[in-house]
């Protein structure tokens, strides 16, 4: 005989929701624990130089959910961490394609070169931000199941590399990120910064 034989059956049903919460909770501080690792531990970056034609379309290929279209740019290198950078994308993308699977629209990607910079585009035709104040609060996030951590991530690699993330509503709807990062310079001492070219504007 069980000790749950002996128990009234509201009891019971009492103790096995107890426990799915318990369970539940264990999973979400799971989560938290590994996503707090993810940022307190990112290293610092190891730059080699990047293609961007080559590197975006690498990227692309891991997206399984939804075809990815690439609008091909201008030829162009920059110095970053491969893996680190890789990772970012892949965040970008990964929100890109969740919002559009909603709507059954597209996801797309293009890259241009402006005043020593790179801007790297995704374009999704998801319902756009509905909430721009907590885009980039660490761990708040409205995915069932999600981190929190994705576009948090993201930010602190592109400032690492001298660059920053933006998202916008598209006026078509849907949203943009743009990655903006510094193109490759024949002298490492005079790569451009996001920071350093706002504060000398």
């Amino acid at each position: 005989m069980t000790l749950a034989a002996g128990l009234p059956g509201t009891l019971i049903a009492l103790l096995v929701f107890c426990l799915s919460i318990i369970a539940t909770r264990s999973e979400a501080l799971g989560r938290f624990t590994a996503a707090y690792a993810r940022l307190a531990r990112l290293p610092k970056p190891t730059f080699e130089p990047v293609d961007v034609s080559t590197f975006v379309r690498r990227v692309v290929e891991l997206e399984t959910r939804l075809s990815v279209a690439v609008r091909p740019g201008p030829s162009a290198t920059i110095d970053a961490d491969r893996d680190q950078l890789e990772q970012l994308l892949i965040n970008l993308l990964r929100n890109a394609v969740d919002a559009t699977l909603q709507t059954n629209g597209g996801v797309a990607v293009e890259w241009t070169k402006r005043a020593g910079f790179l801007d790297l585009y995704v374009d999704d035709d998801g319902h756009g931000l509905a909430d721009t104040a907590n885009l980039f609060v660490p761990f708040f996030t409205t995915k069932p199941g999600g981190s929190g951590i994705g576009l948090v991530l993201s930010r602190q690699i592109a400032e690492a590399h001298g660059g920053s993330v933006t998202l916008e509503s598209r006026e078509t709807g849907g949203c943009r990120a743009r990655l903006r990062l510094p193109l490759r310079h024949p002298d490492p001492q005079r790569v451009p910064t996001v920071a350093g070219v706002l504060r000398r504007g």
